[in-house]
């Protein structure tokens, strides 16, 4: 998927309260995208840069006691921002990724167990390499649930890679943000003004009936293990709303469902044995759904 239609489903994202994984190749861009999309939105950001030995208490934080008021006092982890970057996230092992799981689905943080809320605009964008890479361990399946999209970023085209290094070229480190002249386009208020716009957008029983359809052959289809959950319905209802939205329109048409199946569904199937021995990914399966399930007209 080219840079635009990233950032696309990345502002379908940020209006459906999701969550993202940026998935591709070491050097093609993931880290840059989000920190531009965080700057452009102008929301709190902070990065995690996930490696073998980091523990759940470095993300979210731990209590200290302060001996000068005899208290333990909450020394808070980057993950109470509003956008986080987890960059990285599956060079860390799976003990770490889950302690990312209650702030994800429910806004809040629990430590100690005292439980403290997050931003409503608490958004987690992850990147990843992929898991056939040495050093990676694989999400845990609750994890990637939690999650609206997965993204692959792939190449540019050979325009594009040309006209980079004609920029860039001089210098081996990443570009500065302030250097791309990368400035904040919306406000957090403008963002919540949106969701709600979003939230009232029109879906109708015909696309209903379309989403709960396609998820469910999912569950039938002889090439998966496990087919994808109702929240993976939810998210594609809540999904399509924004890509509309974000098209121009007041209610959503079959093309805005196939358009993000794929990126809604692709890390929520798991593959039988057999197909994965045949060289069969989530993709392929994916598409063959998409065939099997007519589109209301």
């Amino acid at each position: 998927m080219g840079a635009e239609g990233v950032s696309d489903l990345l502002m379908v994202a940020l209006l459906c309260e999701g969550h993202v994984i940026l998935e591709g190749v070491p050097g093609t861009g993931k880290t840059l995208l989000a920190k531009t999309f965080a700057m452009s939105t102008g929301l709190e950001f902070r990065r995690i840069q996930f490696t073998p030995d980091i523990m759940p208490a470095d993300i979210l934080g731990t209590n200290i006691f302060n001996f000068q008021s005899n208290e333990f006092v909450l020394r808070k982890g980057p993950a109470f921002t509003e956008f986080l970057l987890a960059d990285e996230i599956n060079r860390t092992p799976p003990k770490t990724q889950a302690a990312l799981l209650e702030s994800m689905q429910e806004r809040c943080i629990t430590i100690d167990g005292k439980t403290y809320p997050l931003s409503p605009l608490f958004l987690v964008v992850a990147t990843q390499n992929p898991i056939e890479q040495e050093g990676t361990y694989p999400l845990p399946e609750a994890q990637l649930d939690r999650f609206m999209f997965k993204l692959k970023v792939g190449f540019p085209s050979e325009d594009q890679e040309r006209h980079m290094v004609r920029l860039h070229g001089h210098t081996s480190a990443m570009p500065s943000l302030d250097q791309l002249g990368i400035k904040p386009v919306v406000s957090r208020q403008d963002v919540l003004s949106m969701r709600e716009v979003v939230a009232d957008l029109h879906l109708s029983d015909e696309i209903v009936a379309y989403i709960v359809s396609l998820v469910r052959a999912t569950r039938a289809q002889p090439n998966l293990a496990h087919g994808a959950s109702p929240r993976a319905a939810n998210m594609l209802a809540t999904a399509s709303r924004a890509l509309a939205a974000l098209r121009g329109r007041d209610y959503v048409i079959p093309d805005d469902i196939k358009e993000l199946f794929l990126p809604a569904l692709r890390h929520r199937v798991i593959l039988t044995p057999a197909a994965y021995i045949e060289g069969s990914s989530p993709d392929d399966i994916l598409r063959q759904v998409l065939q099997l399930v007519p589109a209301p007209r």
